[in-house]
C-alpha cells in the first residue's frame, strides 16, 4: 500500500505542477504564494502573522487547504476569522506539524499504527491520519476528514500537502 500511495502521490503532484508552484528553493509561503489555488491560504497566513514563522528555518508539514476549501466553510466564517487573528493563527497552526512528513512516511505510521496515526500540530490540534482506499484523510477533533490531494511539495523548510477542506481545533 505504501508503494501504491506514494506512486499516486508522485502523479498528482506531477499532473498538478502546472497549478502548483513546484520549486523545493522556495519557502512554504514562497511555494503558497507563487500558487494561485492557494492565495486564501496566503491571504490567511498574512493575516494572523504567520508569514515570519512558515519562511522560518523549519523543518514544517503544511497540510494546506485550497481557495475552495475555505470558500466551503459557511458564508461569513472567513470573513470573521481574518478580522480575529488570534483564533485565526490558532487554526492555521492546526494545519502545521513540526518536522517534515513525507507521503510515504505518512502511510508507514498510519500502517504500523493500525490503520490511524496521531498527527500533533503546532495549534494544539490532534488530527487523526487514515487512509481511505490510496487516499490519506485527516480528521479533526470535530470529526471534519478532509483528504490529501496532492502530496509531498517540496519546499526549502519542509513540505506541503494539499487538502480539500479546513481543519480545526476542538469546539
Amino acid at each position: 500500500m505504501i508503494r501504491t500511495f506514494a506512486t499516486s502521490a508522485t502523479l498528482a503532484v506531477a499532473l498538478g505542477s502546472a497549478a502548483l508552484a513546484q520549486d523545493s528553493e522556495m519557502t512554504i509561503v514562497e511555494t503558497a504564494q507563487a500558487t494561485e489555488d492557494l492565495s486564501t491560504l496566503v491571504t490567511a497566513v498574512e493575516a494572523a502573522g504567520l508569514v515570519e514563522t512558515l519562511n522560518g528555518e523549519g523543518p514544517f508539514t503544511v497540510f494546506a487547504p485550497t481557495n475552495a476549501a475555505f470558500d466551503a466553510l459557511p458564508e461569513g466564517t472567513l470573513d470573521s476569522l481574518l478580522a480575529d487573528p488570534e483564533t485565526l493563527g490558532t487554526i492555521l497552526q492546526c494545519h502545521v506539524v513540526e518536522g517534515e512528513v513525507m507521503a510515504d512516511a505518512l502511510v508507514g505510521m498510519i500502517e504500523d499504527d493500525g490503520g490511524e496515526h496521531a498527527v500533533p500540530t503546532l495549534g494544539g490540534c490532534e488530527l487523526t491520519a487514515a487512509l481511505d482506499g490510496e487516499n490519506v484523510t485527516l480528521t479533526d477533533e470535530n470529526g471534519t476528514t478532509v483528504t490529501v490531494t496532492m502530496a509531498d511539495v517540496a519546499a526549502s523548510n519542509g513540505v506541503v500537502h494539499v487538502i480539500d477542506g479546513v481543519v480545526q481545533p476542538a469546539m
